[in-house]
């Protein structure tokens, strides 16, 4: 497949999005940018969702950590089910009752200034480095699909991967991300259904013996029960459900899109079918994979070392053109998909949260937003070209990695609002949710030598939050009566 005919795809998918970005951002205002006016429809705004959590991420490494890992990935999606069931009975709630803007801002009321800008600060920082990390997947793929035989500099490519998506989102904001995501979500369900139907016709398989080849592959594993297992069933599971907590509720990404709905009625719907649609999507991510394994041992293909290569070596170099065609349009629907709507976030938070946005006239907002929009893609680049420099270990176990570190002081900080009612020394906060993933750190490397070799995964995160919460607990005081009362109100 040359690369002429890659660029030709790539381009005619963003002028699609461009359309649509046309068509959805006339005659909009700060309010339209943040929010889509609160009109978004809840079944737009679920299947949409769907492409903004799975990522090229999603697309490459989960198939690829099907050989070492099996199907173990799906404990971590069934707990996300819990994780979900907490976010729609009551961290949304929350968020409707205090018509919140950025999600963050009930740090200030629950405990102070210092509290609230530390909150917004480690969400600016976990999601600058997850949509930044995800970004790198893709633009590595373009890089070695395109770029590489046009000369084309890795640190251009990426800048020109940035730049695209700020052409379509920098007016239109979330109201053209609710549809440009449906969009691309759409994309990537056809490109996943597409790949594994045309392995399937390679090897001979009917929908049946699908089904049964890959149930009864050595790949097809789901359930693990060794406790110093890094993939054993609880670990797996409740940290699904905390990283689904953190990286849905607690994320101003995500949540922007449930609060774009019109009230917390249609904002539940939409989570709770979400949720479920969710695990299907992921469980045709694993099936795809021990397909892929499935078939290079049936053709005696030697593949690469790295999970996270085996799907593109064998879509840009053993698969058909249209397989290859196929592979690059889900990679790019998924990766944008989960990208610009991370852009419009960070921005978002920036303008409220640091910039005293709501205290200023729409026409200073319109200018500082393009400034802020345009400064935060500039970051993004930075980071994936530095990632590009120091990173050696699979994509996925990096976002994760990233997200146990820079969401646990989130996680603590909603979880002693919530479950207590005892106020905090404001000023000393910053210091705890720094010292918290420090401390994490250190246990977490020495968790083998100190636990009898138990090793710490992805609970990384419950660690994390459980140190800040202990943290809050020790520099917090006895509620008042007074206090108590305003609680309630």
């Amino acid at each position: 497949m040359s690369p002429q005919l890659i660029l030709g795809l790539i381009a005619a998918y963003f002028l699609i999005l461009i359309f649509i970005s046309y068509l959805t951002s006339r005659n909009t205002d700060s309010e339209t940018f943040f929010l889509a006016n609160r009109r978004s429809p809840w079944y737009v705004v679920a299947f949409g969702m769907i492409g903004t959590s799975l990522s090229g991420v999603t697309f490459v490494s989960i198939p690829g950590m099907v050989r070492t890992a099996q199907f173990s990935y799906l404990q971590l999606v069934l707990g996300y089910l819990l994780g979900y069931l907490v976010i729609a009975t009551i961290l949304m709630p929350l968020y409707y009752r205090l018509n919140l803007v950025s999600i963050y801002t009930y740090l200030e009321q629950r405990f102070g200034y210092w509290s609230y800008k530390t909150g917004a600060a480690f969400f600016l920082l976990s999601r600058t480095l997850g949509a930044s990390i995800r970004l790198f997947l893709v633009a590595g793929v373009l890089q070695l699909a395109v770029f590489n035989d046009l000369g084309v500099p890795f640190s251009v490519s990426v800048i020109i991967t940035i730049l695209l998506i700020w052409i379509y989102t920098f007016r239109g904001g979330m109201k053209t991300i609710i549809w440009t995501d449906t969009f691309q979500t759409t994309a990537m369900l056809l490109a996943v259904i597409t790949s594994i139907t045309l392995i399937s016709d390679e090897l001979n398989l009917s929908f049946q013996g699908l089904v049964n080849t890959v149930s009864e592959s050595d790949y097809s594993q789901v359930f693990f029960w060794d406790f110093k297992d890094s993939k054993y069933f609880l670990k797996q599971f409740f940290s699904g459900a905390f990283i689904a907590i953190v990286m849905t509720g607690l994320d101003q990404d995500m949540m922007q899109k449930n609060l774009s709905c019109k009230n917390i009625g249609e904002a539940q719907k939409n989570m709770f079918w979400f949720s479920v649609i969710l695990v299907f999507v992921n469980l045709l991510f694993l099936a795809l994979g021990a397909l892929l394994y499935l078939y290079a041992n049936a053709k005696g293909i030697n593949l690469p070392a790295k999970g996270d290569d085996v799907f593109p070596f064998l879509a840009l170099n053993h698969f058909s053109s249209f397989s290859g065609i196929v592979f690059i349009l889900g990679i790019i629907a998924i990766t944008y998909a989960s990208a610009d709507s991370a852009l419009t976030a960070l921005t978002t938070s920036f303008c409220v949260d640091f910039l005293d946005f709501r205290n200023r006239s729409e026409q200073e907002r319109v200018r500082m937003r393009y400034i802020v929009h345009f400064g935060v893609s500039v970051v993004m680049v930075l980071v994936i070209i530095a990632f590009d420099i120091l990173n050696s270990e699979s994509v996925i176990n990096a976002v994760f990695k990233v997200a146990g570190y820079t969401y646990g002081p989130l996680l603590g900080l909603y979880s002693f609002g919530l479950y207590t009612k005892r106020p905090v020394r404001d000023r000393f906060v910053p210091i705890i949710c720094v010292v918290a993933p420090i401390l994490t750190y250190v246990i977490s490397s020495n968790s083998a030598e100190w636990f009898s070799g138990y090793e710490f995964g992805f609970e990384v995160l419950i660690l994390n939050g459980f140190l800040t919460f202990i943290g809050l607990y020790g520099i917090s005081t006895k509620a008042t009566d007074l206090e108590l009362a305003q609680e309630q109100l």
